[in-house]
C-alpha cells in the first residue's frame, strides 16, 4: 500500500512592511489638523466639508496600512476619532471647555487601557513598543525561553506600562490646560478657529515634547531590562534593515 504523500508546508508569509513613522504622524495628526483649521472657514469649504476632507487622511492611511501590513493602525484610529470629535464640536459651535475635555479624555482613556491590560497576556504596551516592526520578537522570545526569564519579562512590561500610562495622563492634563488657556472666543467664530489652529501647533512643544521624553525613558528602561533578561545586545534586540548590523 502506497503511503499518502506528505503535504507540503504552507508558503511562508512575507514579513510585514515596515511603517514610516513620519508619514504616519503626518497623515494622522499634522495634515488633518491643518486642513480642519484652514478649510473649515466659511469662506472656504465650511465646517462640514472641512471636517470630511480632514477625516479622509487618517481613514485613507488606516485602510492603506491595513492592506499593506494586515494590522489595524492604532494612530489612525485615534486620529480619526480625534478629528471627528473636534469637527463635530466645531459644527455644533461648542465652546473651548468641551475641546479641553476631549483633549484630556482621549489620552487619559489610553492610559487607563494600558493599566487595565498590563496584567493580561497581551498588555497594550506590546502594541506600542514590543512588536515585530521595532524589535526582533522571535529572537527575544527564544532567549527568554532559554534563560527561563519569562516571568521577569512580564513584570518588566507591567512597569513600562505604568510609565507609558503616566505619559498619557500627563498628555491629557497638559492638553486640558492648553485648551482652557487658548480657546477663549465663542465656538464657530473665525477667532475661535484661529485659536484652535494655534493650539494644534503649540501642542507640539507644550505636549508632545515632554510626553515623548517620558516615552523615551520607558523605551530605555524596556531595552535595559531586555538586555538583562535575554543576554542580547541592543543591536540584537532591535530589528535592522537587511545587510545592516
Amino acid at each position: 500500500m502506497t503511503p499518502d504523500p506528505v503535504p507540503a508546508p504552507p508558503p511562508a508569509q512575507p514579513p510585514a512592511k515596515p511603517e514610516n513613522l513620519l508619514i504616519n504622524l503626518a497623515c494622522n495628526v499634522a495634515i488633518p489638523a491643518v486642513l480642519m483649521a484652514q478649510l473649515s472657514k466659511e469662506t472656504r469649504l465650511g465646517p462640514v466639508w472641512g471636517l470630511i476632507v480632514a477625516l479622509l487622511f487618517p481613514l485613507g492611511y488606516g485602510l492603506y496600512d491595513f492592506v499593506a501590513r494586515r494590522k489595524t493602525n492604532a494612530l489612525s484610529v485615534l486620529g480619526f476619532v480625534g478629528i471627528l470629535v473636534s469637527g463635530t464640536f466645531g459644527v455644533l459651535k461648542l465652546g473651548g471647555f468641551w475641546f479641553a475635555v476631549k483633549d484630556a479624555a482621549i489620552p487619559s482613556l489610553i492610559g487607563v487601557a494600558l493599566l487595565v491590560t498590563m496584567r493580561s497576556r497581551e498588555p497594550l504596551v506590546k502594541t506600542i513598543f514590543y512588536n515585530d516592526t521595532i524589535m526582533d520578537v522571535p529572537r527575544i522570545e527564544a532567549a527568554l525561553r532559554e534563560r527561563g526569564t519569562g516571568g521577569g519579562f512580564m513584570a518588566l512590561l507591567r512597569r513600562c506600562s505604568i510609565l507609558i500610562a503616566l505619559a498619557f495622563f500627563v498628555s491629557g492634563a497638559l492638553g486640558f490646560g492648553l485648551a482652557r488657556y487658548l480657546l477663549r472666543s465663542p465656538g464657530g467664530t473665525p477667532e475661535f478657529n484661529a485659536e484652535l489652529a494655534k493650539m494644534h501647533w503649540l501642542s507640539v512643544p507644550v505636549i508632545m515634547v515632554p510626553v515623548m521624553a517620558m516615552m523615551m525613558v520607558a523605551l530605555w528602561r524596556l531595552t535595559r531590562g531586555l538586555r538583562a533578561l535575554t543576554g542580547l545586545t541592543t543591536d540584537e534586540i532591535y530589528k535592522s534593515e537587511p545587510g545592516k548590523k
